[in-house]
């Protein structure tokens, strides 16, 4: 062999020996796990989780297939959700919610996992840092704590006379202790008073409001949770119908009835979430992807609402707005 084929067969060797792990993987249909605490994984989220994915060219039937699995509300059966996606040896696992998160880190340390809207995720555990999270898991995450302070303060705008608050929790969610205590710091700023109020399944929610017109509050402050965002129409039913304005942490209360809700974009963070799969797929590990935070937040306003509780909302709530719901 002469030096001319020599070379030319050494460069050929090292242009497609880093191909040949790609190429055995070409065919492949990936299966992307989803663990949720709730019933479903539908609507405006997974509409906008599965547009992210096409962005990156993953269609659904052709290079992945998604497994979920729900632990209906029930978080001592997140672990067994959890690890019958592990035994299905799903590529990579994507969670919603605190509880589920927590879970997918205890079950497995292999596999990939990435978080859609974890709040507080360095305060409850699940990564060491944003920039550095370590471990098999990334994502997205966004301060829950440290927007009880801005709810608060929106909910005293809407109702300038507002003097007794109460705090819907659930004592199951491991973010509601720290939001109860900025919920505390914050209302000795606004000078209002604090009634903690708690509820762990949906048949608590009526005992909750009675307890809440026993207290004679004025307005209720709604911490996010799943079971709460699930029981959604349910919740604004019994606000309203208490005389009680109420503040959420997703629109998704307003559009089923709620007054007013401050948080973020849940379907933004799906989509941001696909991105992430996208990288893990293509050989990124988790621990090399720092976590981003949120960034759409949004303040949304239901008049008719209002209207039901006799409360005129200040124009200049209504001009910050980033959405106003009429009819």
């Amino acid at each position: 062999m002469d030096r001319r084929t020599l070379l030319f067969t050494l460069a050929g060797g090292i242009l497609v020996a880093p191909l040949a792990p790609e190429a055995q993987q070409a065919g492949k249909v990936y299966n992307i796990g989803y663990l949720g605490l709730s019933s479903s994984f539908t609507g405006p989220n997974r509409t906008a989780f599965y547009q992210g994915l096409q962005e990156h060219g993953w269609i659904e039937g052709q290079k992945f297939i998604l497994t979920t699995r729900f632990a209906q509300f029930k978080s001592e059966r997140l672990g067994e959700s959890l690890a019958e996606l592990v035994q299905l040896k799903v590529d990579v696992i994507v969670v919603s919610t605190a509880e589920a998160a927590l879970a997918a880190k205890h079950g497995t340390s292999i596999i990939p996992i990435v978080a859609v809207d974890t709040a507080d995720a360095v305060a409850i555990g699940l990564v060491a840092s944003l920039a550095r999270p370590g471990g098999n898991v990334t994502g997205l995450s966004y301060l829950g704590t440290e927007l009880i302070g801005k709810q608060m303060q929106l909910l005293k705008e809407a109702v300038p006379s507002l003097s007794r608050v109460a705090t819907l929790s659930n004592p199951a969610n491991p973010t509601h202790a720290p939001r109860l205590r900025a919920a505390d710091i914050a209302a000795q700023g606004l000078r209002v008073n604090l009634e903690p109020i708690a509820a762990r399944t949906p048949s608590g929610l009526n005992k909750a409001f009675a307890a809440m017109m026993r207290a004679r509050v004025g307005g209720v402050l709604v911490l996010t949770d799943p079971m709460f965002n699930a029981e959604a129409r349910r919740l604004a039913q019994l606000a309203t119908t208490s005389g009680l304005p109420a503040i959420y942490g997703f629109r998704t209360w307003v559009d089923a009835g709620g007054l007013m809700s401050y948080g973020p974009n849940l379907p933004d963070l799906f989509h941001r979430a696909a991105a992430y799969v996208d990288k893990i797929l293509k050989g990124a590990k988790p621990a090399d992807l720092p976590i981003e935070q949120a960034t759409n937040f949004e303040l949304v306003i239901n008049l008719k609402t209002a209207k039901a509780l006799g409360l005129t909302i200040p124009q200049t709530l209504l001009l910050r707005a980033d959405q106003v719901i009429e009819q």
